[in-house]
């Protein structure tokens, strides 16, 4: 017989093991607790300090100096270097306006630029860390009055903007440089601006101050800016042809695709229109001109010099027997609309419909809404015309009948703290703006209610710096975001499981504590 060979390992019933492992766990069980409970608590530690671990305030600088006609503003600005849909959330948070004219006033006495911008560029340095000079970009953008300067003498135009150059590559920031804007940057920075600052491009904006539901319709708002050189026009075409290639913009932000119309009027910036307006009333007079432009009782002295030295006017340069213009104001806004309305050319549209001078400009869709800033605020805020969004064309002219018509002494005694230049002006210059729109754009009495006198949105300045600042920010590369280590789900869910763990380890443990007898029936 062959030999069978005999298992060596020992035979245990088939519960057995089973027992010994409830034996193992029922003697061990307060240690089993314990340590599941003390891992539970640590991972539910671990998991809160990392997802609220201090991140570091990560965001950037940049200084845009506004070389206007009439004075400069330095505007700072913020952003954080994640940036959201390609585009930095810029936001301003100072700005200083220089003491002095505009730049195109010291193209002949260039080394007073010394100085200009000393004060300004101090505030920069105290607004922004010490720590970030160096990375903080410097942009100079001047408008229509260096145009007009560069028209008449681009060697000049160049040597002004020459000399700010080096002085301010000699502050302790990163100097990108000073050019000339053009009128059509200008308009659509502006445009930029507004719709950037009333969240029309993106809804991930995130804002401290919401505006009202207004503010959460897609379709974007027009802009009318007004200086004291040029006026601006911008806004989105709905279904509607752009006629003369050189006013057309495409953009594409945020996604979306936008074809703007835009034009830029240099010389009708509300100075230059009065000086044009004063050579065409000059042409009619021996040396002294009745104005209803100006308050009655107001008067001025001119030299005909001054009022020629402008490229706005050289082209209507009369010839006049005497050297001087004596102003004596009569006060009457319709006579004045009059001398201003002569200021447009109306004839000859080769277009399907014009500005004046011949120029396109489609009509506006009648729930177009525009932002009109710049001068026009300024004006029309002293007019006390802002505030009711709700007044009409004929209220509006009401006002400006009854503010021209106020004698020039009675004016000085009620706005005593305002310079004579701005006041002696003002009427001229709301009538200007009336004109403007309703006989330069053909804007209907019934689209006034459409239009909003702006002056800030969200604490920061309504104009083209911060549409400028937004272009200039893409070309700045943004560090890799800092993000939260889990996403939010994640966090949640891990925070709940690890709860729930310590909460059964809990329950198991003071079940122990009241029914021991119950873990050690099983004991052999």
């Amino acid at each position: 017989m062959g030999r069978e060979e005999l298992s060596l390992q020992p035979s245990f019933p088939s519960g057995y093991q089973d027992s010994r492992l409830k034996r193992f766990c029922t003697r061990n069980i307060v240690i089993i607790l314990g340590f599941s409970c003390l891992m539970a608590v640590i991972a539910l530690i671990a998991v809160g300090l990392t997802q609220n671990q201090s991140m570091p305030q990560n965001v950037k600088y940049g200084i845009v100096l506004d070389a206007g006609s009439s004075h400069t503003t330095l505007y700072v600005y913020m952003w954080p270097a994640e940036k959201e849909n390609d585009t930095g959330v810029v936001t301003q948070i100072g700005e200083c306006m220089v003491q002095g004219p505009g730049i195109s006033k010291y193209a002949h006495k260039i080394h007073e630029l010394n100085s200009y911008l000393s004060d300004c560029m101090q505030k920069a340095k105290e607004l922004i860390p010490l720590a970030q000079h160096r990375q903080t970009p410097v942009y100079l953008g001047a408008t229509a009055g260096m145009r007009l300067l560069r028209l008449e003498n681009e060697y000049l135009a160049d040597e002004v903007l020459d000399e700010l150059t080096e002085i301010l590559r000699g502050f302790p920031f990163d100097f990108q440089g000073a050019r000339i804007i053009s009128g059509k940057e200008e308009g659509a920075y502006g445009w930029i601006t507004i719709n950037y600052l009333l969240g029309k491009f993106t809804k991930k904006l995130r804002w401290l101050y919401p505006l009202g539901n207004e503010s959460n319709s897609e379709e974007t708002y027009g802009a009318l800016d007004l200086g004291g050189a040029s006026t601006q026009i911008t806004f989105v075409l709905r279904n509607q042809t752009i006629e003369s290639p050189d006013n057309a913009l495409y953009f594409r932000l945020y996604g979306k695709d936008y074809n703007v119309y835009t034009n830029s009027f240099l010389c009708y910036g509300k100075d230059q229109a009065l000086l044009k307006k004063l050579i065409k009333d000059s042409q009619v007079s021996n040396g002294t001109i009745s104005d209803p432009c100006f308050n009655r009782g107001y008067s001025r002295i001119m030299n005909i010099s001054d009022l020629t030295s402008s490229p706005c006017t050289k082209k209507d340069k009369p010839t006049l027997p005497f050297l001087q213009l004596q102003i004596h104001g009569t006060g009457n806004y319709q006579q004045c609309q009059k001398s201003v309305l002569r200021l447009f050319d109306n004839s000859d549209c080769p277009y399907s419909h014009c500005a004046f001078d011949k120029i396109f400009l489609p009509l506006p869709q009648p729930d177009e809404h525009f932002g009109a800033f710049s001068a026009y605020y300024y004006v029309m805020g002293f007019l006390n015309l802002t505030s009711d969004e709700s007044l009409t064309q004929e209220e509006i002219t009401d006002t400006m009948e009854k503010f021209c018509s106020q004698p020039w002494k009675d004016l000085k005694i009620h706005f005593g703290n305002v310079k004579e230049k701005y006041l002696s002006e003002y009427c001229f210059s709301g009538t200007y703006i009336i004109t403007l729109l309703q006989g330069g754009y053909h804007f209907t009495p019934d689209f006034w209610k459409n239009i909003h006198f702006m002056e800030e949105i969200r604490h920061t300045d309504v104009g083209w710096t911060l549409g400028y600042m937004l272009n200039l920010t893409n070309m700045i590369p943004a560090e890799q975001p800092v993000s939260s280590p889990l996403p939010h789900s994640t966090y949640v869910s891990l925070m709940v499981l690890f709860s729930l763990i310590l909460v059964a380890v809990i329950f198991i443990g003071l079940l122990i504590f009241h029914k021991p007898s119950y873990f050690q029936k099983d004991r052999v």
